[in-house]
Formats: C-alpha cells, sequence, structure tokens
C-alpha cells in the first residue's frame, strides 16, 4: 500500500522493519542491523525536534555522520550505518511516497590510509650478514629471506617458485601470481650466484634421499634438508624467526618483505608503474599506497634533518 501523506518516522520504521524481514526476507542479523541503526538515527532526529519523515533532508543526515565521527566512530562503521539508512530510505521512496532522495548528495566518509609496515634498511642488512647456521637448512633460510626482500614475491608464490622459473643466464624469474597471472622479476648476479650455489647443495641432498634420481625441474626451488618442499608456513617462521629479534615493525610476515621491496625502491627512485608490473598488482591504486609510505619517508626525514623542522 503506497502513502502519500505525512509518516511518522516510529510508524515507517515499523513498517520497514516488516518489509525487510517478510518481503526482503533478509538474515536475522542483517534485519537486526538495519533497523537497529535507523532507530539510533530517529533518536538523533528527535534531538532536533524532527517527527515526521516528510521533514528529514540531506542536512540531517550529513550532520549526523559528522557527529558520529566527532565521537570517535571509525569511518568504516559509519559508511555501515549509511548503508542502513539507505535501504531504509529507498523503501520510504518506493512504498511510503517519499519523493526525494535523501541520500542522493551523501558520501560515505573516507577511509584513513593504514599505510604498510615495512622493515628498515639497516634491519634488512642483517639477513646479509653471517646470522644463519652453517647447514643446508640454513642456506634455505638464507635464500628465502633473500628471495623476499630482492623480488617482492609473496610467500606462496616463492614456496610454489619451480626449478624451471628461474633463468640464471637471463637472471630473470618468471613468477605466476594471483589468477594464474605470470610476471617476469629481474634480479641481479649476486642473488644469482646464491641461488646456483644453493641449487648446487639441492641436488647433493636430493641425491642422498633419492639415489639415482634425475632432477626435476617442475619440483620448488625450495626444500628442507630432507627433500621436502618449504611450505608457506615454514616461510612465515623463517622470517619471524630472524627478523622479530632484529626489527622495531609491528609485524614481522614475509608480507613485510614485499612491502619492504616496494617502499626501498620508491624511495631510491623506482617508476611506479615499474613497481606494479615487479608486485603483479592488476590495478595501480594498490601499488599507489607506496607513494604515502615515501611521502611519510621525506616527512620523517625532514623533521629529523632540516635545522628549521620543529624537533622534540
Amino acid at each position: 500500500m503506497r502513502i502519500f501523506a505525512n509518516v511518522k518516522i516510529s510508524e515507517a520504521i515499523q513498517c520497514f522493519a516488516d518489509y525487510v524481514t517478510h518481503e526482503r526476507r533478509l538474515a536475522a542479523g542483517t534485519t537486526k542491523y538495519y533497523v537497529g541503526e535507523v532507530q539510533a538515527f530517529s533518536q538523533y532526529l528527535l534531538t532536533l525536534h524532527i517527527t515526521d519523515t516528510d521533514d528529514i533532508t540531506p542536512r540531517e543526515v550529513s550532520s549526523w555522520q559528522m557527529s558520529q565521527l566527532d565521537s570517535g566512530h571509525h569511518p568504516g562503521t559509519v559508511a555501515k550505518q549509511l548503508s542502513a539508512l539507505r535501504a531504509w530510505f529507498k523503501y520510504l521512496m518506493k512504498y511510503q511516497g517519499m519523493e526525494r532522495d535523501v541520500m542522493a548528495s551523501i558520501n560515505p566518509p573516507k577511509r584513513p590510509v593504514r599505510l604498510p609496515v615495512f622493515f628498515k634498511q639497516r634491519e634488512v642488512e642483517s639477513i646479509y650478514s653471517d646470522i644463519f647456521p652453517d647447514t643446508f637448512d640454513g642456506q634455505t633460510e638464507r635464500l628465502t629471506l633473500r628471495m623476499l626482500y630482492e623480488t617482492g614475491m609473496r610467500r606462496s608464490e616463492l614456496a610454489s617458485l619451480p626449478l624451471s622459473a628461474i633463468d640464471l643466464t637471463s637472471l630473470t624469474i618468471k613468477v605466476r601470481g594471483k589468477r594464474n597471472k605470470e610476471r617476469i622479476i629481474p634480479i641481479e648476479n649476486e642473488l644469482a650466484q646464491s641461488i646456483a650455489r644453493y641449487i648446487t647443495l639441492r641436488e647433493e641432498v636430493l641425491a642422498q634421499q633419492k639415489p639415482d634420481t634425475t632432477p626435476d625441474v617442475s619440483s620448488p626451488l625450495l626444500i628442507t634438508s630432507k627433500g621436502k618442499p618449504v611450505t608457506d608456513n615454514k616461510i612465515y617462521q623463517i622470517v619471524e624467526r630472524y627478523m622479530r629479534p632484529r626489527s622495531t615493525a609491528d609485524r614481522t610476515s614475509p608480507h613485510v618483505f614485499r612491502h619492504t621491496f616496494a617502499t626501498h625502491m620508491l624511495n631510491d627512485g623506482a617508476n611506479i608503474d615499474a613497481i606494479k608490473e615487479l608486485l603483479g598488482h592488476s590495478d595501480l591504486s594498490s601499488t599507489e599506497i607506496y607513494t604515502h609510505l615515501s611521502r611519510e619517508h621525506l616527512k620523517e626525514s625532514y623533521k629529523h634533518a632540516h635545522p628549521r623542522a620543529y624537533k622534540k
């Protein structure tokens, strides 16, 4: 039934609750959330002496949004609350005769940019020192950390990286990333030499485990001293064990090495499009987060180095 007279907000909320429950048949949790947020908004409207739906304008929604943010609500939370109000106002327009789209000019608040965590240069330099056991597993751990830092690969990509993907002549590695997308990552000569030495040791280990077996170039590069492939979880443990005591970063995970790869390259002048290709991002917006990080790096450098900068 379509009603064209002024509708009391309390009545409109009850009708909305029936609508999302019985007609749209939303999940119980979603229904409870939508109705609860609309009721909370109606309480705000009461403080403005607004009791009829026709008296609600975009101004009230905007002021409510600002009050939520000023009260300390996270922008993501406010965005979800707005989605509940949007569903309510759509209902009012379709079934309760509301003529204006109150939410047409309302945009959700921008979420704060969460800058990636990365290792400092001096912290990364530690993986090039003599901190690894003089064993095959120690060499595996050394190469694991170097590969993460010098290629920017995801840990799943590194764990599954086959011997056939490594071309030590052209100094390139072919990586198969998300959605089966391939990309080519160049490597420098020193890393190539480390990989070559590791492959020699790897063949010796496998020869002890399985004598007279022809090397399988489709098998993963990284293995344990027992000849088993290094897993995603093992790579995570390696990073934790070596970087936790050597870094001040909030997190120490393989993905932090990926952030470090991109951040250090950008700070040293690499082109953002080149970094996008090396990381295997499909969208430049995923890579542009590192430009924010670079700007923060410049600000910190200025604050600590310029004689006229503010210093505590």
